[in-house]
């Protein structure tokens, strides 16, 4: 008797009712933070729907998207059509004014100045380009490390970005490029045959390293706020990583700051390439650069002033263009205006 007992008590619990009423608010509560993640994935992109209509309705963003895609066309495939060799000399046109054989003039060695600045923008928007991705790699990292893990992580982090801000950054590049500058240029002379490489790596670095402060502090406010959303909270609660919640739930969330601070930081990077080039502290003299154009050009601005004017006009018409965007991405990607 006792052994059957046993048996219909084992069997009873094995069938017990409680067990499926005990399961199912707990399969219930897993799906129903399941579709919240995935509804809140949709309307993500719904998000990014909207700003992009949004974006399109700014006249003066869409304007200066289509200016700064054509200039990059022409500085990168410009060369094509116009194949003139920058370092073309003609003695019989030096400082000659602008005409049908040279659209832009020409400078002192009677090089043609149109084929340099299409080669020059090279140079002066692949530094802005790189030198802003630099500064937005760093600045995200340590500001999302700092937002997501908060305490003696927060605090250790923002003092290094409040040590950088108090930095003399103009003072401190231009110090930097002047004694380093040499060094880089031999080095990847001797193992790659071009030294302009090397003074290309060392301007980005330096103009990204002294410039990823203001990403760190927007991108740190927007972890701190994002982190404490019931989205993340219920990701959490089902067993997502840490690396998962950052990369996955709250990084994608906080883009919109990240997008407009690349953007505007583009320009000003293109700024400070043409203010180093401008003051001798940039690539070498043989390397047109924008910058070492306008160098070039304020000596004999009284007598040929096209050798200023256009160099400096690529430059207003590039940050500016930028800029252009840069607010057109503001007020898209602006929470309030796309709900």
């Amino acid at each position: 008797m006792s052994q059957q007992a046993e048996v219909n008590v084992a069997a009873g619990s094995a069938a017990s009712p409680f067990d499926g009423r005990l399961a199912a608010p707990v399969e219930q509560e897993t799906g129903r933070r399941g579709e919240a993640i995935t509804l809140r994935q949709r309307k993500q992109r719904s998000l990014w729907g909207n700003a992009w209509r949004q974006f399109r309705h700014h006249r003066l963003a869409m304007a200066g998207l289509v200016v700064f895609g054509f200039l990059v066309l022409a500085t990168f495939g410009g060369t094509a059509i116009y194949p003139l060799e920058i370092d073309e000399l003609d003695f019989m046109a030096t400082m000659a004014a602008p005409s049908l054989a040279h659209p832009f003039g020409t400078d002192a060695l009677g090089q043609d100045l149109l084929a340099r600045v299409l080669w020059g923008g090279r140079i002066s928007i692949g530094v802005g380009l790189v030198a802003a991705a630099v500064a937005i790699v760093v600045g995200t990292a340590i500001g999302a490390l700092a937002g997501f893990f908060g305490g003696v992580t927060d605090s250790a982090l923002m003092r290094l970005t409040d040590l950088f801000i108090s930095l003399p950054q103009v003072p401190l590049l231009l110090v930097i490029s002047f004694l380093y500058k040499d060094a880089f240029y031999n080095f990847f002379e001797d193992r790659t045959g071009d030294g302009t490489v090397g003074v290309f790596i060392l301007i980005v670095f330096v103009i990204g390293l002294l410039n990823w402060m203001p990403t760190a502090r927007l991108v740190r406010a927007s972890f701190l706020s994002m982190k404490e959303k019931e989205f993340v909270e219920s990701a959490r609660s089902i067993g997502a990583t840490r690396s998962m919640l950052m990369f996955r739930h709250i990084l994608p969330n906080v883009m919109s700051p990240i997008i407009v601070a690349a953007t505007l930081g583009v320009g000003a990077a293109i700024i400070t390439e043409s203010a180093l080039s401008f003051l001798g502290l940039g690539f070498t003299s043989d390397v047109p650069t924008w910058g070492s154009m306008l160098l070039d050009g304020k000596d004999n601005v009284e007598f040929a002033p096209h050798m200023a004017l256009f160099p400096g006009a690529m430059i207003f018409l590039t940050v500016l263009a930028i800029n252009y965007v840069g607010d057109g991405l503001r007020d898209a990607l602006d929470p309030r205006k796309t709900q």
